[in-house]
């Protein structure tokens, strides 16, 4: 595929105009296999794909293919009104950018409409009832994964899939072990296409360096980048359905907590650095400042940070390693700062069992975008460790969230 479209641009220029512009908008031939629709009597096509993967691309070259052959009404389902206009309509890889110049749609009142009265109408998902009255010859969802009222859509939407001779859809989007998702993949009459992030032979080499390379081999890589359907573990103390997400702070204490690494190369483990906030009966998670492979004195410096930051009260730290150690580096940042000490008398899948416990009562909440953390927790198991890898996250969440609520009932773990 690259030496063909090497030897096309090649010889661009000794073509004449009419097949250049055949060639530039013939999109079968520039596509990547996985961006084809596939072939088959289906329903649904679900296309999976990891960031950059050319999933957009994708949508908006079949939603043109359709308008090109006649077929419509068309829906374009975004999560919201806005995200379906900026992405799959004016975005880099939207239909607009995608349509020819003698075949360009139109926009007005969130209708798209081309030369030869093909019509395509936006509609946010995060609104169903929008649903209701329209009827499609065909959809495209974009990003159905992280709807927020993801099913109720979908249904609504299908209701409304009832023209032509054979209504169907496409669903493009970053896969998450959504409802609505797993839903379509045990759908006999959906088809589904996978492909990860590293296919895409046009993205900037300094987003494989800078992203690709960092997540690669995580659990958020493998769905981000290489677009894996990622399931909860059974054995896991947290499943992610337990998490509730809120922008509220605090309303009492603060702590920041510390799992210290004494060493500080690549090979070490991670400082977990967490930062928690007193909510009502429990509490909410306010930061994830975890670092990994830096000298005690980075960590110690962002830990320092992260308490004036939040105004905390204190910071808790786990000495079992280092000892007296790590306060010393935490009082060489800031001699001010409260230092309460905890210590591990218990394995970790012990300590940690009561504070899954509080997640279960709904007690627990983040702020967003705590999905290392979440990661991490879903992936943590009996044998103490997360994905193989140990649970600094985990154990600086544990230690915050045992101080501020769950030793309201015992008496405190030793400290200043």
């Amino acid at each position: 595929m690259v030496t063909l479209r090497s030897n096309l641009l090649r010889d661009f220029g000794l073509l004449p105009e009419g097949e250049l512009k055949d060639i530039m908008f013939n999109w079968p031939l520039w596509a990547m296999p996985h961006q084809l629709p596939p072939k088959g009597d289906w329903t649904t096509w679900l296309l999976l794909g990891g960031r950059g993967a050319g999933k957009t691309r994708a949508g908006a070259e079949w939603v043109r293919s359709l308008a090109e052959q006649g077929i419509g009404p068309i829906a374009l389902v975004g999560e919201t009104m806005t995200e379906a206009e900026a992405v799959m309509v004016k975005g880099d890889s939207g239909v607009l950018r995608v349509c020819p110049p003698w075949f360009q749609p139109k926009l007005t009142q969130n209708v798209l409409t081309w030369p030869n009265g093909v019509e395509a109408h936006l509609l946010p998902a995060s609104d169903p009832e929008r649903f209701r009255g329209p009827q499609f010859a065909a959809a495209w969802c974009d990003e159905a994964a992280k709807w927020s009222k993801a099913e109720e859509a979908f249904d609504m939407l299908q209701f409304g899939l009832r023209l032509g001779e054979w209504p169907r859809q496409l669903v493009t989007t970053t896969p998450k072990p959504t409802a609505l998702i797993k839903r379509l993949l045990q759908d006999d009459r959906c088809v589904s296409t996978r492909a990860a992030t590293k296919v895409n032979p046009h993205l900037a080499n300094a987003f494989f360096d800078a992203v690709v390379s960092r997540y690669r081999g995580t659990t958020l890589g493998r769905q981000e980048l290489d677009g894996e359907l990622i399931e909860d573990r059974e054995d896991a103390l947290w499943q992610r359905a337990m998490f509730r997400h809120g922008s509220e702070g605090a309303d009492g204490r603060v702590v920041v907590a510390v799992d210290p690494a004494v060493t500080g190369t690549s090979r070490s483990d991670a400082c977990g650095i967490v930062v928690a906030g007193r909510s009502g009966e429990g509490a909410v998670v306010l930061e994830d400042a975890t670092l990994r492979g830096v000298q005690p004195t980075v960590w110690a410096k962002r830990a320092v940070a992260a308490f004036h930051a939040h105004e905390a009260d204190c910071i808790v730290v786990e000495v079992n390693q280092g000892g007296d150690l790590v306060k010393q580096m935490l009082h060489g940042e800031d001699p001010s700062v409260p230092v309460r000490e905890a210590r591990a008398t218990r394995g970790k899948w012990v300590r940690a069992e009561p504070v899954a416990a509080l997640y279960a009562r709904g007690l627990v909440r983040h702020v967003e975008g705590l999905t290392a953390l979440e990661d991490e927790l879903c992936a943590f198991g009996p044998d103490g460790k997360a994905d193989g890898h140990s649970p600094d996250r985990v154990d600086a969440l544990v230690w915050a969230l045992t101080e501020l609520v769950l030793n309201e009932r015992r008496p405190r773990i030793r400290g200043l």
